[in-house]
């Protein structure tokens, strides 16, 4: 079957689900494939649990009408999305990073939808699979789109962008995060830079200086600007320059960061706001939420609002306050960037006294032993009273911290004495599982 036929069965059952166990009533079952499991042995079982139609690539599987034959399942999900895409024409920001870019794009779709119905991406279903699940989402009601990518190997936001294709773009930052699939630094960058690329050729295409894409980009950060050539950028950051669009710095962070921000056009009007986000590096966060704002017509009122209303979920920059302790919890992602911003702001904080948990870095490949080195280093010179390491790249470290193999280590010994009276910062790669720590502590 071809796109287009598909096409017009999606726009009767516009439900997709790729899971046999959530199988709404008229939905399209894909029947994709993983490395431990084949869809299409779910395929009749999706169809007996209310879909009308599977998407199947195994000729076996199909029984009648109600399964529809592709040369590849996910290929032809990644189609469909992009075709509804370009039926809808909706406006879309996509959005990239090496850290930030989930929070990023929450505060983004927070900030407009003070004025427009926005659909943006769940989590971090950012991959070759939520992002397609992601654009098929989208209805004629929606009025702009903010969809995160996410990539851990060369070429994929390449890929993805050629799904999304979006209008207008930002990179929040680049970072040595996955340097086992990227191979490098510079592999980071050249793969986040992708979407640089495809605005930079759609750009090429368009006559009308209005409808070019927009770039939003933090002026301070070498390594973009230095890639965003030929662009349309509308520049923020915490530097006075007359260029940028937007110009923000920190008040404090105690342990909440607030900040002031202001358009700047000259007119010199602050905005001050107090934010339930922990953290000073998230102040770029903001300010790039404040330019896309500005950018689309919202004004400086409604996004002081939205900036200062928006919560932050799923273990990321979270103040947890428990009947013993104060839970500083960024326990979704690490990476040697991630974790030296995280740490410097712990140190930074005017609390006391204060505890760290720190689960090892994945994906480092052979800069492992001197990534995780240089964070025992930097915990050596701190003000933080007791450290926990948790992980086997940390044994391979020189330290006298304690060491735990693993979290359900680190759970007995919570278990014999809770730490009591501290301000705890636990930050790892979401593979450690430090997340299981904050009901405990």
């Amino acid at each position: 079957m071809n796109i287009e036929s598909l096409y017009e069965i999606f726009q009767s059952h516009p439900t997709i689900t790729t899971d046999s166990r959530d199988c709404p009533k008229g939905s399209i079952f894909f029947a994709l494939k993983g490395d431990n499991f084949d869809g299409n042995a779910y395929a009749e079982k999706a169809i007996e649990a209310g879909c009308s139609y599977a998407v199947i690539d195994e000729k076996e599987y199909c029984k009648d009408e109600h399964f529809i034959l592709v040369d590849d399942v996910l290929t032809t999900l990644q189609q469909l999305a992009n075709y509804h895409r370009r039926a809808l024409r909706t406006p879309i920001i996509g959005i990239t990073g090496t850290n930030g870019k989930t929070t990023t794009k929450e505060l983004i779709a927070a900030v407009l939808s003070q004025k427009y119905n926005v659909l943006y991406t769940q989590g971090n279903f950012n991959n070759h699979i939520g992002v397609p699940k992601t654009l098929l989402r989208l209805t004629k009601e929606h009025d702009m789109a903010v969809i995160e990518m996410g990539a851990n190997h060369p070429g994929e936001i390449k890929a993805l962008v050629k799904i999304v294709e979006p209008d207008h773009g930002i990179i929040t930052n680049v970072g040595k995060a996955h340097l086992e699939g990227f191979g490098s630094f510079e592999g980071v960058i050249s793969t986040k830079g992708e979407l640089y690329d495809f605005l930079r050729t759609k750009s090429c295409a368009i006559t009308d200086e209005n409808k070019k894409p927009k770039v939003f980009i933090h002026g301070e950060n070498k390594h973009l600007m230095k890639i965003a050539h030929g662009l349309h950028l509308i520049i923020y950051g915490i530097e006075e320059k007359p260029e940028y669009s937007v110009v923000g710095n920190i008040g404090e962070c105690a342990p909440y960061l607030s900040f002031i921000w202001k358009n700047n056009d000259g007119k010199n009007n602050s905005n001050h706001v107090n934010s339930h986000l922990i953290g000073s590096y998230n102040i770029y966060n903001m300010l790039a939420a404040a330019t896309v704002g500005l950018s689309f017509g919202i004004t400086e009122d409604l996004i002081s609002q939205a900036l200062a209303n928006y919560i932050p979920t799923n273990n990321r920059s979270q103040l947890t306050i428990t009947q013993h302790n104060k839970l500083i919890v960024d326990a979704y992602n690490a990476n040697p960037t991630s974790m030296n911003a995280a740490l410097q702001n712990f140190c930074d904080m005017k609390v006391t006294p204060k505890m760290a948990i720190i689960g090892e870095m994945r994906e480092l490949g052979d800069t492992s032993v001197e990534e995780h080195q240089k964070v025992v280093d930097f915990l050596k010179e701190s003000d933080i009273k007791e450290v926990w390491l948790v992980g086997e790249e940390f044994s391979k470290t020189d330290t006298d911290f304690r060491i735990f193999k693993d979290v359900e280590a680190v759970r007995q010994e919570i278990s014999k004495t809770v730490p009591q009276n501290l301000y705890i910062l636990i930050k790892g790669s979401n593979g450690t599982k430090l997340f299981q720590l904050p009901e405990l502590l």
